[in-house]
């Protein structure tokens, strides 16, 4: 009796494990837009630093960044319950993006942002670590795939050419911002739909 106890609450709880990190992968869907956000945030300040020579691209850039991030996820509170492991997935990226933003600051103001190589590897290994710590968490595979894209970019900004650096620092962008963010909000819109569905 002990034993069909014991193996019933493990599958219950077992259970639960799996529709935490559903929900948790859900919520991280809802955020694509974050994801498409920062991708053109990105663009943008490497344009205006590329073109300009501005020691503010990147500081105005991010700073304007998260603005709307704040704006736009304050008419969004509420969307989504919020579950203990997707308190702890945007505890990484909340990390992640006080990080970078003192990181661009300091090396903006401070001339320092000059090396596109370190650039490029520290901001590519940063985005690959939260990616990568996301999708263990949310036993993710495609934003795992994000988290490789970044870490390969990482060592192409190391040991490439400035040019082989910059295409791939641009198409991880692409790759792990643009399309990963479109795909988490098209898989968010069809889960909605499929919710509304089973609830009418």
């Amino acid at each position: 009796m002990q034993d069909d106890t014991t193996g019933q609450e493990l599958k219950q709880r077992l259970s639960l494990i799996e529709s935490m990190i559903a929900e948790g992968r859900r919520n991280t869907e809802s955020w694509g837009w974050k994801f498409i956000l920062w991708g053109v945030v990105y663009y943008v300040a490497l344009a205006w630093s590329a073109w300009g020579g501005s020691a503010w691209a990147w500081p105005a850039t991010v700073s304007i960044g998260v603005i709307i991030t704040v704006l736009i996820g304050s008419l969004r509170t509420g969307y989504h319950p919020a579950t203990a492991l997707g308190r702890a997935v945007g505890s990484i990226w909340l990390a992640l993006g006080i990080s970078m933003f003192l990181l661009f600051l300091a090396l903006g103001l401070s001339g320092r942002l000059t090396d596109p190589h370190l650039f490029a590897a520290a901001v590519s290994a940063m985005l690959g670590l939260a990616n990568g710590a996301s999708a263990l968490i949310l036993r993710w595979k495609v934003q795992f795939a994000c988290a490789v894209v970044w870490w390969l970019t990482a060592v192409a900004a190391c040991f490439g050419s400035d040019a082989q650096s910059n295409i791939a620092f641009l198409a991880a962008i692409f790759l792990c911002q643009i399309v990963f963010g479109l795909y988490g909000m098209f898989t968010d819109v069809q889960e909605r739909r499929r919710r509304a569905a089973v609830h009418a």
